[in-house]
C-alpha cells in the first residue's frame, strides 16, 4: 500500500489497490508504522476458562505430586466430575497444566555440559541386544553386547557376551584396548556386581546377586578381581552413584545409537540369521570399524593423548577347582555340571568363562559346557553317566536329572512309546540301550531310526533300532613301506665339513 501511494500520491487508490478502505489507509499512512507494529498483545481470555472450578482441586494435586502427567491427570478430574468435560477438551487441560509448570511449578533438574578431555575417560557398559532380533541357524540367540566408549571421541567398541559378569568385563575390556592400541587413564562403569560388591562385605562368588535395597544410595567397593584387571592396564577405576545412570549418560546414549546402527545394517543385508556366533561376530566388527573410520581428526587427538598399550592380555576366565561328587557332577558358581564317570571323587580345575565353562584334571581337558546363568541350573550330559545307568537301571525312574536324558524330542516320544506298549522295566532297558548306542557317537544315526519307526508306527524296541542303524564300512588303512634313508646324498656335504 505505501508503495502505491507513493507512485499515485492517492489514499483511496492505494487502499483500494490492496484491499483496504480509505480510513484504514490513512492510518497507517499517518502513523508510519506496519500492521504487525502496532498490534498489541491480548492479556485477556477470548473465552470462560471451562475448568476454573476444577482448577484448585488440580493445582493442589500436582504440588502433591508434581511427577503426575496431564493425561493421567485430567482422566482423574473427568472422573471426579462425569459428564462436565469431552475428550476434546484435554489439549486445552494440557496447555494448562504446562503453564502452570513453567509459572509456579517445581524446580527441574537442569543439564549440566561436561567437558571431556581426550584420552582421559572411557567408559564400559552391557546392554540388552534381545530386540536385534539375531538368530544362529534359525535359532534365538539370546545375548548383550559389552560396550566400551571413549567419551572425547564416541570411538566405540563392543563385543558378544551372555551376562554382566566378570569375564564379560574383561573380555569387553580387552577387545576394545588391543583394537584401539591404546590405554585411557580412567574406566568409569555402573555399580554392577561384576566390578563392585557391597561395603564391608565378604565378595560372593556370584557375581550376578542384586543390589540390596538397604544399600541403594551408598557407594560399594570395587571387587579384587576388577581392581587387578584395571591394575594390570594402568587403569583408574571409577564408578557412577547407586541409581544415577545420568552419571554415566554418553555410554547410555551411545548404546541405542549403537544398536538403531546394527539395526540399519542388518535391514541392509536382509537377513537377522548369521550360520554362527563367529559369523555375527564379523558382522559386528565390520559395522564398529565403519562407524569408527567417521571419527575424523577427533579420534587423531585423543589417541596422540593416550599411553601405548603394552600390558599382556589376561586370561578371561575364573578359576575354581570343585571335587567331583557321587553322581559324577560338579558345582561351578552354584550349578551342577556333569563330567566322565571315571573322575568321581577327584578335584578338577573349571574355568568359568563368559559363554562357556572348561574343566581340566591334571592339565588335561575333559568336559566343556555351556555356562549357566543364574544359580540352581544344571548341564547334565547323557553320555558321562548312560554307564551307571545301564548297571542300575532301577534309578532311572527316578533320577534327578532324568530330563537330561532325553538328547531330542524324538528320543522321549520313543520312550512314551516303550512304556505305553512294554513294562516299565522292558521300557527302561530297552531305552537305555537304545541311549548307549546314541552315546557311541552316533546320535543323529539313532535319532533318524527312531523317527522311521515313529512314522511306521512300530514300537522302537532295542533290537529293532540296533537292526536298521547303518552299518560301520571298515576302514582300510594302507601299507606305507618304510622309509630308508640314502646316505649317499650326504656325502657331498662332506668336503665343505672338512674345510
Amino acid at each position: 500500500m505505501m508503495n502505491h501511494y507513493e507512485e499515485h500520491r492517492n489514499l483511496e487508490l492505494a487502499g483500494a489497490k490492496v484491499g483496504v478502505c480509505r480510513q484504514t489507509a490513512a492510518k497507517y499512512v499517518n502513523s508510519g508504522i506496519l500492521p504487525s507494529e502496532a498490534a498489541q498483545p491480548r492479556n485477556y481470555r477470548t473465552r470462560t476458562n471451562p475448568f476454573a472450578e476444577v482448577w484448585p482441586m488440580v493445582i493442589a494435586k500436582l504440588k502433591l505430586t508434581p511427577e503426575l502427567r496431564a493425561k493421567e491427570l485430567y482422566d482423574w478430574v473427568c472422573e471426579q466430575y462425569p459428564g462436565e468435560f469431552s475428550p476434546g477438551q484435554l489439549r486445552t487441560f494440557q496447555r494448562h497444566v504446562r503453564k502452570w509448570r513453567a509459572l509456579d511449578g517445581p524446580e527441574k533438574v537442569a543439564s549440566c555440559p561436561q567437558v571431556h578431555p581426550p584420552g582421559k575417560r572411557m567408559s564400559l557398559d552391557f546392554t540388552d541386544a534381545a530386540e536385534l532380533g539375531i538368530t544362529i541357524a534359525g535359532e534365538p540367540f539370546p545375548h548383550k553386547l559389552g560396550h566400551c566408549t571413549l567419551t572425547h571421541s564416541n570411538w566405540c567398541w563392543a563385543s558378544i557376551v551372555l551376562s554382566e559378569s566378570l569375564p564379560a568385563v574383561k573380555l569387553t575390556l580387552q577387545d576394545a584396548l588391543v583394537r584401539l592400541g591404546r590405554v585411557p587413564e580412567e574406566l568409569w562403569m555402573d555399580n554392577s556386581t561384576a566390578a563392585t560388591h557391597k561395603p564391608g562385605q565378604k565378595q560372593a562368588r556370584d557375581e550376578l546377586a542384586p543390589v540390596a535395597p538397604e544399600n541403594e544410595g551408598r557407594m560399594r567397593e570395587f571387587n579384587t578381581g576388577f581392581l587387578e584387571l584395571v591394575r594390570h592396564f594402568g587403569i583408574t577405576p571409577r564408578t557412577i552413584n547407586i541409581g544415577k545412570s545420568n552419571e554415566n549418560g554418553d555410554i547410555e546414549s551411545q548404546n541405542g545409537h549403537l544398536k538403531a546402527c546394527l539395526n540399519q545394517h542388518l535391514l541392509l543385508r536382509g537377513s537377522r540369521d548369521f550360520e554362527s556366533v563367529e559369523a555375527y561376530r564379523r558382522f559386528l566388527n565390520q559395522v564398529l570399524l565403519r562407524r569408527n573410520a567417521q571419527r575424523g581428526d577427533v579420534f587423531t587427538d585423543e589417541l596422540k593423548a593416550m599411553k601405548v598399550l603394552r600390558a599382556k592380555r589376561l586370561p578371561e576366565y575364573r578359576v575354581e577347582t570343585p571335587v567331583v561328587s557321587a553322581g559324577s557332577t560338579v558345582q561351578v558358581s552354584s550349578n551342577t555340571y556333569s563330567v566322565p564317570s571315571r573322575l568321581i571323587g577327584q578335584r578338577l580345575h573349571a574355568r568359568v568363562h563368559d559363554a562357556h565353562v572348561d574343566i581340566y584334571y591334571s592339565g588335561k581337558f575333559q568336559v566343556r559346557a555351556p555356562r549357566l546363568i543364574g544359580r540352581g541350573h544344571h548341564h547334565v550330559d547323557y553320555r558321562h553317566v548312560i554307564g551307571s545307568l545301564l548297571r542300575k537301571p532301577g534309578a532311572f525312574a527316578n533320577y534327578r536329572y532324568r530330563d537330561a536324558m532325553f538328547p531330542t524330542v524324538t528320543f522321549r516320544r520313543a520312550f512314551d512309546q516303550l512304556e505305553g506298549t512294554c513294562s516299565s522295566r522292558t521300557a527302561v532297558h530297552d531305552y537305555l540301550r537304545i541311549l548307549a548306542l546314541a552315546a557311541d557317537g552316533r546320535q543323529s544315526e539313532v535319532n533318524t531310526v527312531l523317527d522311521d519307526l515313529l512314522v511306521a508306527k512300530t514300537v522302537p524296541r532295542w533290537a529293532t533300532v540296533e537292526e536298521f542303524l547303518p552299518r560301520a564300512e571298515p576302514v582300510a588303512v594302507p601299507e606305507i613301506a618304510p622309509l630308508v634313508p640314502d646316505l649317499i646324498s650326504y656325502d657331498v656335504h662332506l668336503p665343505e665339513l672338512s674345510s
